[in-house]
């Protein structure tokens, strides 16, 4: 039989499941905003595609972690 995987209990907000839950919300949310604006940018060359990608993606990452962690802060338990 393998060993049980430990556990742990924090103490105030899980900052590992809030980082998880950003990274997997802003792909989910993310991905679809900055591919349906870059619909309406100019974006000749494949720096340009990265630093509009960057651009858009870097405030919906914030917002999202922010939103996040307040959640988490709010039910933490």
């Amino acid at each position: 039989m393998p060993e049980r995987v430990e556990t742990t209990t924090p103490d105030g907000v899980d900052y590992a499941w809030v980082m998880q839950m950003t990274f997997v919300i802003t792909i989910l949310i993310g991905a679809p905003i900055v591919a349906v604006l870059s619909t309406t940018a100019t974006l000749p060359t494949w720096m340009d595609r990265a630093e509009f990608a960057i651009r858009v993606g870097a405030p919906v990452w914030l917002v999202t972690s922010l939103i996040v962690f307040a959640y988490a802060k709010r039910n933490q338990t």
